[in-house]
């Protein structure tokens, strides 16, 4: 069964990013961007742009009756993920294969819970440096989607079909029959790199190049490694390396969500990032400094908003 409509929810930069790069290949009406009212209300009066362009997007609320989605992309924060799962229900049918964009490595197994485990791949973005002000998004790297199931060396029909998807789309992705070490690997970067940067108050470039910013981020990272070993997916130096040469090409002006939250005075995802790390840390026994000084710095912050 071949993929032809697509359901994304979340407008923030994965999903401007994703749609805009979906929009030039489909038929307007194959590409529904789920969002209430009100939120559809801003996005048509005020415009949504993709390096300067605008999106002419279709936009649907959860309450209009639809044909169920071939795919769906989640791509909202992670405190908006239980009402995107309640809005998505009408678009949710027998063949949907479902995608998650969000951070951490929760999202899958809490989207499974509603609407079965079978319908899930696991997937990580990476290698964006979208931002995002206002109703403006900017990038140079526009990145890849990873996915593959939960169980490593499966190679499913619900793979193929969504390879062969992007491949007629012309939208960058990889098949990975390891998702769980990927979406760890992932983890493990966001936690280094959103964090430092956050409580660096700098960029990209600020943690690309040597110093005590690199030096934070490297060592929250190696904390994750540790914790990973015991969580039995065992991310090892080779991974880490791998992850420091995905930074290395994102732009250097470049700055990662939880950065622009704490512009913004946005809540940020601190829970998902280090809170995570010191909920392992305490399971398994493990002193976790460098993540515990990046939790409660960012504590700090959101405390002053």
């Amino acid at each position: 069964m071949e993929i032809s409509r697509v359901s994304i929810i979340g407008l923030g930069a994965l999903g401007i990013l994703f749609g805009y790069q979906l929009s030039k290949q489909m038929p307007k009406q194959n590409l529904r961007i789920v969002a209430d009212q009100n939120r559809i209300h801003k996005y048509t009066s005020h415009g949504v742009y993709c390096n300067g362009e605008l999106c002419e997007f279709n936009y649907m609320t959860p309450e209009q009756p639809c044909e169920p989605a071939d795919l769906i992309i989640f791509a909202v924060k992670e405190n908006g993920l239980d009402d995107a799962i309640e809005a998505m229900k009408k678009h949710v049918g027998e063949n949907t294969i479902i995608l998650s964009a969000l951070n951490g490595i929760s999202s899958e197994e809490i989207i499974g819970r509603t609407f079965g485990h079978d319908k899930v791949l696991y997937s990580v973005a990476q290698g964006m440096d979208a931002v995002k002000v206002g109703n403006q998004l900017t990038y140079e790297n526009k990145g890849m989607l990873c996915f593959g199931e939960r169980e490593a060396g499966v190679d499913s029909e619900k793979m193929q079909r969504v390879a062969n998807f992007f491949d007629q789309v012309d939208f960058p992705y990889e098949v990975d029959v390891n998702m769980m070490k990927r979406q760890w690997g992932k983890f493990m970067l966001n936690v280094g790199v959103n964090q430092t940067v956050a409580v660096y108050e700098t960029n990209y470039g600020g943690v690309q190049r040597q110093g005590k910013a690199r030096d934070t981020m490297v060592a929250a990272m190696k904390e994750v490694i540790a914790l990973s070993k015991k969580e039995g997916v065992d991310l090892s130096e080779d991974d880490l390396t791998y992850w420091l040469q995905i930074l290395a090409t994102l732009s250097p002006e470049g700055k990662p969500s939880m950065r622009q939250d704490l512009e913004a005075k946005r809540y940020s995802e601190v829970e998902l990032f280090s809170g995570t790390v010191l909920e392992l840390s305490r399971k398994h026994g493990i002193q976790t400094p460098v993540n515990r000084y990046l939790y409660d710095s960012i504590k700090r912050i959101e405390s002053q908003y």
